[in-house]
């Protein structure tokens, strides 16, 4: 019996835009990919969770088809001197995934946090 392959799913998710990257786990073969204006028109729907659900339907199947049974997990946010938490597209991505059928591993948020590097932008004014 073959071993089951596994791979790392990378999704950025702002409150513009949801992208799915698919990549081997070392993270140096990209295996598929889609981004919010893939799958829809609407450039205000690219960053909602009923557009990240059908991203994520679309790279379960095309994954399948390469054999992959299993994917890890990279949650990021813009991050740096923007926001850290991640839009709504990245929650309804992973929910997508395993309603696929995809098995889930890790899931890992890799948000890059600053140390002390340029100045945000001002702040607003309450």
């Amino acid at each position: 019996m073959a071993t089951e392959k596994w791979a790392v799913a990378h999704i950025y998710s702002s409150f513009n835009n949801t992208l799915i990257t698919i990549t081997d786990l070392t993270g140096a073969e990209t295996i598929a990919k889609t981004s919010g204006g893939m799958v829809t028109k609407a450039a205000r729907e690219e960053s909602s969770p009923y557009t990240a659900m059908q991203m994520a339907n679309q790279i379960a199947d095309k994954i399948r088809d390469k054999g992959i049974m299993g994917i890890h997990i990279k949650v990021r946010a813009p991050g740096g001197n923007m926001q850290r938490s991640p839009g709504g597209g990245a929650q309804a991505a992973i929910r997508a995934f395993a309603r696929a059928g995809i098995k889930i591993g890790r899931i890992e948020d890799v948000t890059p946090i600053p140390h002390d590097g340029t100045k945000p932008k001002k702040g607003r004014r309450v």
